[in-house]
């Protein structure tokens, strides 16, 4: 398989070749080097877009002694824009010569928040309201 980037709506892209994964204490997940796997955060977050007052928008940071052990988190796209809202997909790689357990609820990483100023321009991203590492959505009022 070929991914094409210019076809977009990525929530559908991997759909037909995705495994879910529910884990848990005992059945964690171990990440073998060289594999990349999408995750999402247990916390569900929103950033919202206040007119006329600053808003926060947050980047997603890796620890850096789970980085010495090869295991890279949302290295590629860490901001989370104002205006988010949704749990954030984490993009887990590992790059160590060694598996990685990975467990739920485990302190992977960390948002570091900062205001944005001047004119926020709301983005309906297509991954606005997820709750799925694959961008799935629950239905709220703002669904479409």
């Amino acid at each position: 398989m070929t991914i094409d980037l210019t076809r977009g709506d990525f929530r559908t892209l991997f759909a037909p070749h995705a495994k879910q994964h529910t884990l848990s204490k005992q059945q964690p997940y171990v990440l073998q080097p060289g594999e990349f796997v999408l995750g999402k955060t247990h916390e569900h977050i929103t950033l919202p877009v206040k007119p006329g007052k600053k808003c926060l928008a947050a980047r997603v940071e890796g620890r850096s002694s789970y980085a010495r052990c090869g295991l890279l988190v949302h290295f590629t796209a860490p901001t989370i824009h104002a205006g988010f809202e949704g749990t954030i997909t984490l993009e887990l790689m590992n790059l160590g010569p060694l598996p990685i357990q990975l467990s739920p609820q485990m302190p992977i990483c960390q948002l570091v928040f900062e205001y944005v100023s001047g004119k926020i321009i709301r983005n309906d991203s297509q991954f606005q309201g997820q709750v799925t590492a694959g961008g799935g959505k629950k239905k709220t009022s703002r669904s479409k």
